[in-house]
This record gives structure tokens, sequence and C-alpha cells, in this order.
């Protein structure tokens, strides 16, 4: 009985090192990034919904960028708070601020996909850099970072969006690190020419790249999803790079609560399932082998079957996954979460778990 099970568990094993190794090798082993500024036209694109306190903080931080020629793009999404009131004052502060006002309708109530199209279509610049209204950049040179990956033929720029640091929260570290592991993933796929996601906190792409694939036509019934559904759409190997110096980092207010972050895992985790079918298949046998891995092993254990050789299984796969995560995390500036592995994999695995069991009885709810 107990012997397909270590059988099973040693493929299970592979797979996990295989993924790690030879897949998110391929990010957390590469070189680090040099920066060779460009003077390409800029159009920061920044939707908002009822977000007066944050786009109070952060748009002048974006209006401070350090670089020749951009535009900032507000839209404002119908909001019923101050938002747009702030959106003018801005506008009226910075010349090159440029503000679209989005008015509810019957046909796109509340899609934030429609706002966004609208502010795609206003801007000036064909070179798009997109971060949302609750997200600050890095460093003043964010902009050059980020455009300094565009090349004649790498067209679409995936870059990094993190989350604040929380003190003695092991909650904050759960959220950082399931992050840095989806950065890593969509980082490492992309470096193996097959993209799949990028996230809308910091995401750049020439505008030609939006209208060839018709916008976001094909999934506008999905209210999430304008960011990794268009990159699942639009991203290939030819045209896509990534941007990871720390000059590229964006950074948001984490959720502080575990009912607010398991909400928004929901809605991500809904849009995954309109992702090709590629996609789907390698991230549900990650998901799917992280769970097992940690089921087998503990069978084999509680039973004291091969304990030997299981142990060892177990410790070459946590070394493995700690080397792997710990550079990538050094890489992108979260050092921290390395000392927390494992515990912060298992916490994330069952809140996974239970992610996917309840979207299957209720649907989540999307944007504002």
């Amino acid at each position: 009985m107990l012997i397909p099970i270590l059988y099973f568990f040693i493929v299970i094993v592979v797979i996990q090192i295989v993924y790690y190794l030879g897949v998110f090798g391929k990010f957390a082993f590469a070189k680090a990034q040099k920066i060779t500024p460009k003077r390409i036209p800029i159009s920061v694109i920044v939707c908002a919904k009822n977000e007066e306190e944050n786009v109070a903080k952060y748009v002048p931080l974006l209006a401070e960028q350090n670089y020749p020629d951009f535009e900032i793009v507000l839209i404002d999404d119908a909001s019923s708070d101050n938002t747009l009131e702030l959106f003018e004052a801005f506008e009226k502060q910075y010349s090159n601020i440029r503000l679209v006002k989005v008015q509810n309708n019957e046909a796109f109530w509340g899609n934030k996909k429609y706002a966004l199209t609208l502010g795609i279509k206003a801007a000036k610049k064909e070179y798009l850099l997109f971060t949302d209204a609750d997200c600050y950049p890095t460093s003043k040179d964010w902009i050059t970072a980020m455009s300094s990956q565009f090349t004649l033929h790498k067209t679409i720029v995936l870059g990094y969006g993190g989350y604040e640091k929380i003190a003695n929260s092991f909650l904050n570290k759960v959220i950082r690190f399931e992050t840095l592991l989806t950065a890593v993933q969509y980082f490492s796929w992309a470096k193996l020419g097959h993209p799949y996601m990028g996230v809308g906190r910091n995401l750049a792409y020439k505008k030609e790249e939006f209208f060839r694939v018709n916008g976001f036509i094909n999934h506008i019934q999905v209210r999430s999803g304008d960011d990794d559904l268009f990159i699942n759409e639009a991203a290939n190997g030819g045209n896509t790079t990534v941007a990871y110096s720390p000059e590229s980092f964006t950074y948001s207010e984490p959720k502080k609560t575990f009912k607010d972050w398991f909400t928004q895992k929901r809605r991500h985790v809904a849009t995954a399932k309109h992702y090709k079918t590629f996609d789907k298949m390698q991230l549900g046998l990650f998901y799917a082998s992280q769970l097992l891995f940690i089921v087998l092993a503990t069978v084999l254990l509680a039973f004291q079957f091969q304990w030997i050789l299981v142990l060892s299984l177990v410790g070459f796969r946590y070394l493995c996954a700690w080397v792997t995560i710990g550079i990538a995390a050094g890489k992108l500036k979260e050092k921290d979460i390395k000392f927390w592995f494992p515990f912060v994999e298992l916490a994330l695995v069952f809140t996974q778990i239970n992610v996917f069991i309840t979207n299957i009885f209720s649907k989540p709810v999307n944007w504002k």
C-alpha cells in the first residue's frame, strides 16, 4: 500500500525540483539587470475609483519622475468621493497631466477595462506605463528603469509590484511571499519565452500591442484581468521582456486583515481560469504538486515508511526551493521572507485550497 505512495511521492519531488531549479531558476540565477536609459516618449496611466487618499499621496511622486519626455494620464472611473476634484487640481498644477473623466453607462457599468480603454486612447505617447492608484515608485528613475527594457522587438515589459513591510505581522509575510512567488513565476516563464501574466501595479507596453489584440474585447465580460488576461493574450516570447532592477519596482499598501486579502486572492484565482490551456496546466501542476508534496510526506513519515529516504527527499526539495526563492528574494528586495520559509509556504498552500473551494460555491466580487 505504501510502496505506490512512495513512488508517487518521488515523482512529485522531481516535479517540484524541476519547477524550482529548471523553471524558477531561470530568473533566480539570472545576472543583475543593467539600465540603459532611453528617451522614448512615455504615457503613465493611472485608473482610479474612489481613491482620494492614495492619489493625494502618490500622484505627486509620479509627476516628479526624472524622465525627459512623459505625460500622466489620470482616469477617474466615476468616483463618488473627491478623487475627480483632486485630479482636476493636479491637472492645473502639472502641465504634463492629462485627465480622462469616465461616466458609467449601461453596457460597461463599473468596468475598469472600459475606463482604461478610454485612457489608452487619450494617451498621446506610443509607449504606455501602467500602475495603480494605490501604488508608488521606489525611485524617481522608475520610468527610466522600466522604459530601458523596451527594444525594437520587445514591446511589452513586465515589472515587479511589491507590498510594504509591516513589522511583526505574519500575514504580511505570507502576502509578500505570495507576491514574490508569483513574480518569480511570471518572470521565469517570460525568460523561458512563454510569458503568461503581468501585474497592473507595474506593467508597460507599446500602444500598438493593445490595438493588435483589439484591446480587452476578448475578455471584456470578465471584470478583472486588465493586466494578466491582456498579457496572457498579447504576450509571446518575441515581444515580451522583464524589468527587475530595484529602480523599476513599485510598492503599495498590503491588506491588513486575512478577510480582505482572502477576497483579493479569490478575484485573482477566478481570473486565472481564463488563461490559455497550457498556462492553466502548468500553474495547476505546480500548485497541486506543492500540496501533494506536503500530504504525501506527512503520510509516509507518519507510518515511518522508508523514513530516511523520505526525509532525504524532503530535505533536498526544501533546499532547492529555499535556495531558489532566497536568491530571487534578494533580487526583489524581499530577503527577510526567506527566513520564514517553509512556514509562509505552508500558510499559502492551505489558503489557496480554501480559495479554490470557496470560489466553487460563490462568485468573487470584482473592481469597485
